[in-house]
């Protein structure tokens, strides 16, 4: 789950991270309002996406007036921001954030991240900040630091001072640096979050009264600990994600809309990568990745079969079942339940293997109903790919 700059903004105040005054607006009155409150006499309007890029695609406007608050955020709410990771469509702009200006002398990024290969969250620093990190991993990976978290003891001084010195924070800076570094690991553990990235972490302010300010921030959160994480869930922008990615999670079931026309109902996230790949090769096109985990129930099934066909583009639906957990005989019992309480239209083609999946195959084809069954994922994708293209 994501949260807007702004939400991750607060969410850092709250655990004494500094970051610049700032208020939210849904309009141009608003977005006023918010610029005469912070006072000063030179600001920040932001875009509020789920998405980077913002301020090359024009979604960040420093301005000089209350009237270019107006007018930045008029043009901003209501418009369709394209970055780099929105796609063509681009995102609707429905609020902006409105801060105070800073004075930078140096930008850093600083980014908190669960490594896969120590299994340990893991700071990321370096001293081009403002930058794409993975641009800056490219071109001069010598300027990434990296330091691993043992999570029995925590995020130590020494650490902080050390990934501090090497992106060249010193002096008056350092205890500062150590400070929010605990600070932003604190958080991260105490709400399971799976990313923290600050870009730019920022030296602002004269020569004589430096401090550092988080001037950019971005959250993202394990969404199978949002149980326990209210206040956080309260934070979803529903309006930001797909509707049926959000209904999904809401059934136990992991769903990313992609845009092709075979719908996939697949267990195991691997089984699931495999599943587009074979459609992909046979010249097909996914029309999204779901992965309906161990212990499917037949009403999962029959959750999954409907939020696949919610999507107008689907045109067949691909089954690949290969039961350790699950039982064959289960996700039969659901397809067929599926079949006649949604009045499935669209060809279903179905591969089972592993627990039960005799019975499996047995409940199939005793239904009466004309389920398209394949011995392998192979031959499967081949009869899916080859029935939506006529």
């Amino acid at each position: 789950m994501n949260i807007h700059e702004y939400q991750a903004k607060e969410l850092l105040q709250s655990f004494a991270v500094p970051v610049p005054a700032g208020g939210i607006a849904f309009n141009a009155t608003q977005a006023r309002q918010a610029a005469e409150e912070i006072g000063g006499s030179r600001w920040v309007v932001k875009a509020q996406i789920h998405a980077g890029g913002r301020g090359k695609a024009g979604g960040v406007k420093v301005v000089n007036s209350l009237d270019e608050v107006g007018k930045a955020a008029d043009s901003l709410i209501g418009s369709r921001l394209v970055t780099h990771q929105t796609g063509p469509e681009g995102s609707l702009v429905q609020r902006v954030w409105v801060e105070q200006a800073s004075q930078i002398r140096q930008e850093f990024y600083l980014g908190f991240v669960i490594d896969r290969a120590s299994q340990r969250i893991t700071v990321i620093a370096s001293s081009e900040g403002g930058m794409d990190i993975e641009e800056v991993a490219k071109v001069s990976p010598e300027k990434i630091i990296k330091e691993v978290i043992d999570p029995a003891i925590g995020l130590r001084d020494f650490q902080c001072r050390k990934v501090a010195t090497a992106i060249g924070l010193k002096g008056k800076l350092m205890p500062q640096a150590v400070k929010l570094m605990k600070a932003i690991y604190r958080c991260m553990r105490d709400k399971d979050v799976l990313q923290a990235e600050v870009n730019p972490l920022a030296v602002v302010g004269s020569a004589d009264d430096e401090k550092l300010m988080v001037l950019d921030a971005k959250f993202n959160f394990d969404d199978n600990a949002l149980y326990r994480q209210r206040t956080i869930t309260e934070m979803r922008d529903l309006g930001e994600e797909d509707p049926k990615e959000v209904e999904a999670s809401g059934h136990g079931l992991n769903y990313i809309a992609l845009d092709g026309n075979i719908g996939c109902i697949v267990n195991g996230a691997g089984l699931a990568m495999a599943s587009l790949d074979a459609i992909t090769l046979h010249g097909g096109r996914p029309a999204n990745f779901l992965d309906v985990g161990g212990g499917a129930s037949p009403e999962k099934v029959t959750n999954a079969c409907r939020i696949v066909l919610e999507d107008p583009n689907v045109k067949c639906i691909l089954v690949n079942i290969f039961a350790g957990i699950n039982r064959c005989d289960w996700i039969a019992t659901g397809l067929i339940q599926a079949y006649e309480s949604l009045k499935i239209k669209v060809p279903l083609i179905v591969r089972l293997a592993g627990t039960n999946v005799e019975e499996g195959r047995k409940i199939l084809a005793e239904s009466g109903l004309s389920f398209i069954t394949a011995e392998n994922l192979d031959t499967a994708a081949a009869k899916a790919v080859a029935i939506v293209k006529g």
